[in-house]
């Protein structure tokens, strides 16, 4: 093993931790803005795992589309709604870890058995750096033009749901009081300002 492969193993081996200490992160505290920010750092630690596979583009997609945007538009979400409210613990909660638990394990077991039956040898040497942008773009707009607008329809969509629900309905009481006066009336002057303004007038 030389240098260079002794780097990428630490790399790979740094950037997994930081992904699955992330990852428990994102489902254990229960402050969701604390949540949210690890969420972050996940998506930026797979984006280190896509360089080390010289996947340039794919890193500099996930940096882009998943933390410059959706994880920003979750906190954004977050702060908007601004919901205090605690954990209640439910009853029968044990139910719901039980079954997450078992739905955890069986995802868990796919995945490992994909990643174990799965021949990861290349044969054919694939296009890298600005060749593979090259192809990547080609396709795009080519094979996969319509499954890439309609991502982008549903990525509104979501901006629009995420508007939608963050909208305060919360209305001040200065404002509510305000509110109750009828409609297509003007306040009445004070009584003050019209006498002392009457003497000023010109005869």
């Amino acid at each position: 093993m030389n240098l260079a492969e002794g780097v990428q193993t630490v790399s790979f081996a740094l950037l997994s931790l930081s992904v699955l200490g992330a990852a428990l992160g994102v489902v254990s505290l229960n402050n969701v803005v604390y949540s949210a920010f690890l969420l972050g750092g996940t998506f930026v630690s797979i984006a280190g795992l896509y360089l080390l596979l010289n996947a340039d583009f794919v890193a500099t997609a996930q940096v882009l589309i998943y933390v410059g945007a959706v994880n920003v538009l979750i906190l954004f979400a977050i702060m908007l709604v601004n919901k205090r409210q605690d954990f209640v613990p439910l009853p029968n909660s044990w139910i719901r870890k039980a079954a997450t638990a078992i739905v955890c394990t069986g995802l868990f077991a796919l995945l490992a058995t994909m990643v174990l039956s799965t021949p990861w040898h290349i044969s054919t040497v694939a296009a890298a750096g600005n060749e593979a942008i090259v192809v990547i773009g080609k396709h795009f707009f080519s094979d996969f033009l319509l499954p890439f607008e309609i991502a982008s329809v549903l990525l509104l969509m979501a901006l629009v749901g995420a508007v939608i629900l963050a909208r305060r309905e919360f209305i001040p009481e200065e404002f509510a009081a305000e509110a109750e006066q009828p409609l297509l009336t003007l306040p009445e002057r004070p009584r003050e300002l019209v006498s002392s303004g009457s003497g000023n007038t010109p005869t």
